[in-house]
Order: structure tokens, then C-alpha cells, then sequence
């Protein structure tokens, strides 16, 4: 099974990479997290990116807050799936991040998921992966039921206490 790197471009967007990691443990996705810096170490994103597939790297997903640099920066020296997850500041609330990480160049695509979305980065790193990977197929539709069934008690109890 192909890997997941979990980048972050600075230490204090680790909350939000470990609901990444949570995910991909739960699903059994191996997967690294790394701290890299598009402004401050941009050499060590491009060496990153560029061995990223010899390194058996399926998705790279790429957490950074303020201008967000760090999606584009990886996208652009590799060809493999790259999700950014724009991170909520205290400046503008994360609008900066996320308008940042959508607005790429024609050719340069990056998935992008909701502020502060390290969770959903992760279930969708999964689904790109599965696509090639029946076993870990198998493994998302087990959890969509699950998911299913966690709405069906919530509803039966809802309907229980406020239905008269």
C-alpha cells in the first residue's frame, strides 16, 4: 500500500494533522508527518515533492496556515495527488489560507478541504488511494456503514425524546 505524507509548514498546525493521522490510523494507512516550510525551507519541499513517488507516497496532504504556500509549492514539483488543508489564524480566520490554497494555476491542481479539515484531507487521501486498492475499499465502505448506522441511533434517539 502506497503511503500518505502529512505536511505541515510549521508546528503549531499539528492539531490539525493529527485529525489526519487519526484517520489514517483508523483506515491502516501508512503515512509520515513532516514538517516542512514553504518560505523557510523551500528546498527541502522540492527535494520533498520530486522523490515523493520513489518514496511510495500515493498523496501527499499539505496543512499551512496564512498565505498557504506549502500546497502549491509541493504540487508543483510532483504529480501526485496533493490536498491542501488551509489552516484557521487569527488574522483573517483562515479566508487567507483557503482562498490561497483553491487559486492555483491551470496544470498545478490542488484538492482543497475546509479550514481546519484535517480529517476530511484524510478520508479523502483514503479514497484516492483505494482506487488502485480493493482491500482498503473495502475498508471506506465498512465505515461509511458505520457512519450510517452512528446517524440511524442519533435519529431513532431524537425522534424518541422530541416525537410525541
Amino acid at each position: 500500500m502506497k503511503k500518505t505524507a502529512v505536511i505541515i509548514g510549521s508546528d503549531s498546525d499539528l492539531p490539525v494533522a493529527e485529525k489526519s493521522a487519526a484517520v489514517l490510523k483508523r483506515l491502516g494507512i501508512p503515512f509520515e508527518v513532516r514538517v516542512i516550510s514553504a518560505h523557510r525551507t523551500p528546498e527541502k519541499a522540492r527535494e520533498f515533492s520530486l522523490n515523493a513517488r520513489k518514496n511510495n507516497f500515493g498523496a501527499i496532504i499539505a496543512i499551512a496556515g496564512k498565505s498557504a504556500a506549502l500546497a502549491g509549492v509541493l504540487a508543483a514539483h510532483t504529480r501526485i495527488p496533493v490536498i491542501g488543508v488551509p489552516v484557521k489564524s487569527s488574522d483573517l480566520g483562515g479566508m487567507d489560507a483557503l482562498l490561497s490554497t483553491v487559486q492555483m494555476p491551470p496544470g498545478v491542481p490542488v484538492a482543497c478541504v475546509a479550514i481546519d479539515g484535517g480529517a476530511n484531507a484524510a478520508w479523502l487521501a483514503a479514497r484516492i488511494l483505494a482506487v488502485d486498492d480493493d482491500e482498503l475499499a473495502a475498508r471506506l465502505e465498512d465505515e461509511a456503514v458505520k457512519m450510517a448506522e452512528s446517524v440511524e441511533l442519533k435519529d431513532n434517539d431524537i425522534r424518541t425524546k422530541y416525537s410525541q
